[in-house]
């Protein structure tokens, strides 16, 4: 079985508050997983962590085979993170945005045309400046931004915040599609029930740490890691016969 992500005790510190308390689990290739938590559990700067944009300060954390210890930059080309904040310019058009972004990932700018037909961005939106569009039609544009890179892993951090009806459920419909291609996927969410059906299995955290993990049936059937009831079981990551 293939391994996605493997944190092992992994620490993550913002200046001396610690961000990441020690986090345990295994995330396999081709998982839909469901972040959950209150606010303040460390779920975003998890995420952060495995897009390479924290470092660890001790402990394990592989992403797609890269150790995040050694070096965090090259794994930001295969992974995908929506955030809170867009990370658009907003002196730039739509497309120049993803033309940028599709540049520094390396891959054909014919893509654009695909992330933004995906997304249902109007054409009269694509030559508008960032700076001018609603918080929806942003968010629209950051997902596009990922569909026309298909990364394979998909961080997203309360996706469905800021959308309206129709870019939920075309959100749902990108998910869906990821997951049969293979790609992974771990969703931050408050909206338990929409991330229920979209997801595999919960990752619980609390206090920069993941106390519990649910294993339900797979939905794709994906072989799991191990699964653990608690971070500091010393048998995450064993084969059970």
């Amino acid at each position: 079985m293939a391994l996605a992500i493997r944190f092992l005790g992994a620490v993550s510190l913002g200046g001396r508050f610690p961000l990441l308390a020690g986090v345990t689990f295994d995330i396999a290739e081709g998982e839909v997983v469901h972040l959950r938590g209150p606010n303040g559990a460390g779920k975003s700067s998890l995420l952060r962590a495995c897009a390479g944009l924290i470092p660890i300060h001790s402990g394990e954390a592989f992403v797609l085979g890269h150790d995040l210890r050694a070096d965090r930059v090259d794994v930001r080309r295969e992974v995908g993170l929506l955030g809170h904040t867009s990370f658009l310019y907003d002196e730039l058009t739509v497309e120049d945005n993803l033309r940028f972004f599709l540049r520094a990932a390396r891959v054909d700018a014919a893509m654009m045309r695909v992330g933004l037909d995906r997304m249902e961005i109007p054409k009269r939106l694509r030559s508008v400046r960032v700076g001018r569009l609603s918080a929806g039609q942003r968010r629209r544009v950051s997902i596009a931004s990922l569909v026309a890179r298909s990364p394979r892993l998909w961080l997203l951090d309360e996706p469905h915040a800021g959308l309206d009806a129709q870019g939920r459920i075309i959100l749902d419909e990108v998910v869906g599609e990821v997951r049969a291609c293979g790609a992974t996927v771990v969703l931050a969410s408050h909206e338990l029930e929409r991330a229920g059906e979209l997801c595999d299995r919960v990752l619980e955290m609390a206090g920069g740490q993941v106390i519990t993990v649910e294993d339900d049936t797979p939905k794709n059937g994906v072989e799991r890691p191990v699964v653990v009831k608690d971070a500091k079981d010393e048998r995450l990551g064993r084969d059970v016969a």
